[in-house]
């Protein structure tokens, strides 16, 4: 039984520190005790838990435009975050754990918005028969999580822009995300702001659970453990080092002929390069993929270790010139 709500609003835009108080706040949450924790992040795709980034998202377009990836601990699908986006986490033991309660405080919240919103199936919350809210879950032994976004005023172009690589030849065991009809609650309450969907979250928050919520706050948690999980939520071995095992493949076509660099790659590491072409110089195709074996699946680390490779030959210096431009050209 709940006997104890408490509220905690991050005050940072950085996704690497949400994600890392989101986990602190759970593995320190109270047998009797619900959190609701709300947070942004800026410009971010976030990644479940078990999906490959390079097939949910143009991850050189990302990085180019200074937004950032993050991989949650909790499954699903790859969404976008922007200020227009507010996020919720209910915190809470395997004992208290209520996922139809927790619905209700969104529901209520927007109730109190005068928008009329329902649950369809267990991820999904909807106005007007549009997705404005999606929902993952998250548990470790006693502790539970289950957290969500609320679409306010998020720009949605950048949806298109940054997930859902076309990928016909990438061949993954990842989880791939759906794509859904979403809508902002903009379109609903035009003049609606994050602080008025933020109060109306902590007022339903406190009417479903029938009491008053304690107020949290970054200070009142340790510094150096919530430093430790950035740092490990932004590290390459999360955000790459867990990614399944997948194929890829890249063709392009030169006036000295047509080359096909093929790609396995395991925990974002290629495992192993094979170069086809129908060029007269079989021997640099030969030589090119040995440079690649360890290299990590990065454009940047890519074209360094090719252009690594050494060569007497201005034909094979002018093939190998080529094939670093049309490498840099991909969207990794």
């Amino acid at each position: 039984m709940i006997d104890k709500i408490n509220y905690i609003e991050s005050t940072t835009y950085d996704p690497y520190a949400n994600l890392a108080m989101e986990e602190y706040l759970m593995l320190h949450c109270g047998e009797t005790e619900c959190i609701l924790y709300l947070w942004q992040n800026e410009h971010t795709i976030v990644i479940g838990r078990n999906q490959n980034p390079w097939k949910e998202c143009h991850l050189t377009q990302l990085e180019e435009s200074g937004g950032h990836l993050v991989r949650r601990l909790s499954g699903g699908g790859a969404v976008y975050h922007d200020l227009g986006n507010v996020n919720f986490t209910f915190l809470v033991q395997k004992e208290n754990y209520d996922v139809g309660r927790q619905l209700d405080v969104i529901i209520g919240a927007m109730r109190r918005l005068g928008i009329q919103a329902e649950r369809s199936g267990r991820n999904d919350i909807l106005a007007d028969g549009k997705k404005f809210s999606g929902n993952a879950f998250y548990k470790q032994n006693k502790f539970c999580y289950h957290h969500g976004t609320i679409m306010l005023n998020v720009d949605v172009t950048k949806l298109s822009r940054y997930l859902n690589v076309s990928a016909d030849k990438l061949k993954s065991k990842g989880v791939s995300s759906v794509k859904s009809r979403v809508t902002n609650l903009v379109e609903f309450v035009p003049d609606l702001t994050v602080a008025r969907l933020k109060e109306a979250l902590k007022e339903s928050f406190e009417e479903v659970y029938g009491l008053k919520a304690g107020i949290l706050t970054k200070e009142d948690l340790d510094q150096d453990a919530l430093q430790k999980g950035r740092d490990r939520f932004i590290s390459w071995e999360w955000l790459y080092g867990h990614n399944p095992t997948f194929e890829n493949e890249m063709s392009f076509r030169f006036d000295w002929g047509g080359i096909d660099l093929c790609f396995s790659v395991e925990k974002g590491i290629i495992k192993e390069a094979v170069f086809y072409s129908d060029s007269l110089n079989p021997e640099l195709m030969l030589a090119l993929p040995e440079h690649l074996t360890g290299v990590i699946y990065q454009k940047d680390a890519i074209c360094k270790a090719l252009a690594s490779h050494e060569t007497a030959d201005p034909q094979e210096q002018q093939m190998l010139s080529d094939i670093l431009e049309a490498v840099n050209g991909e969207d990794f």
